[in-house]
């Protein structure tokens, strides 16, 4: 089982949403880990969860990217740790280096509180096992900022090395480059995606089509 711990940042306010879906799939519950916090030893995965870290001054997830827990995060990664970003969480790990390209301001400048439809680009990495490849799914969107954009040479790269993770597969409402609405890092051990699957990983919930990613990561 992969011993787990949810970054808590000031304005982070998805950790016990992440929480509930890693005791679904994983059976035990993570470890809160406060943004001073330096030690990650002993974790597989570091998740970096959804909201407004720090209110989102100066851009989204830059001031949380220079907390002291993302040195240890940057190390955690470079010795092949798993790293998961959500929403913010994703905001946060471009902001910090670890994926390439930026959220800028979505397409019509209006904050967009909707479900939407993710396709699966494959199901051979450590996050997307449970899924098949090419699988479309629900999941819901709330944010401001998710409008994935970088230079045209990232994106081919991305596309070339098979590190788009999923895809808006219904309408762009945010404007992303090439509907891309999630990515990995070039070792598919860092995740980072905009929209939600831990809101849907329960019946009571509205569904459970965000469960299987987080059975992909207890399945490793």
């Amino acid at each position: 089982m992969m011993r787990t711990g949810i970054l808590l940042f000031p304005g982070i306010n998805r950790e016990r949403d992440m929480a509930i879906a890693v005791e679904r799939s994983f059976g035990a519950a993570p470890r809160i880990v406060w943004h001073k916090e330096t030690d990650l030893s002993g974790l597989d995965l570091v998740i970096i969860p959804g909201g407004f870290s720090f209110g989102d001054y100066l851009r989204c997830g830059a001031m949380a990217a220079q907390s002291p827990v993302m040195t240890a995060v940057r190390t955690h990664a470079a010795r092949g740790g798993y790293v998961l970003g959500v929403c913010n969480g994703f905001q946060i790990l471009t902001e910090a280096g670890l994926l390439p390209g930026a959220l800028l301001r979505n397409a019509g400048l209006r904050f967009l509180s909707m479900d939407t439809l993710l396709k699966v680009e494959r199901a051979d990495t450590v996050f997307t096992s449970q899924y098949q490849k090419g699988e479309v799914f629900r999941a819901p969107m709330a944010h401001g900022d998710g409008n994935y954009a970088a230079d045209p040479e990232t994106l081919d790269r991305l596309e070339g090395e098979g590190l788009v993770a999923f895809r808006y597969a219904a309408e762009n409402h945010n404007g992303s480059a090439r509907a891309i609405a999630g990515i990995y890092s070039e070792n598919h051990r860092i995740l980072g995606l905009m929209p939600h699957p831990e809101d849907l990983v329960d019946p009571l919930m509205g569904g459970t089509d965000g469960k299987p990613l987080f059975d992909s990561l207890a399945a490793a």
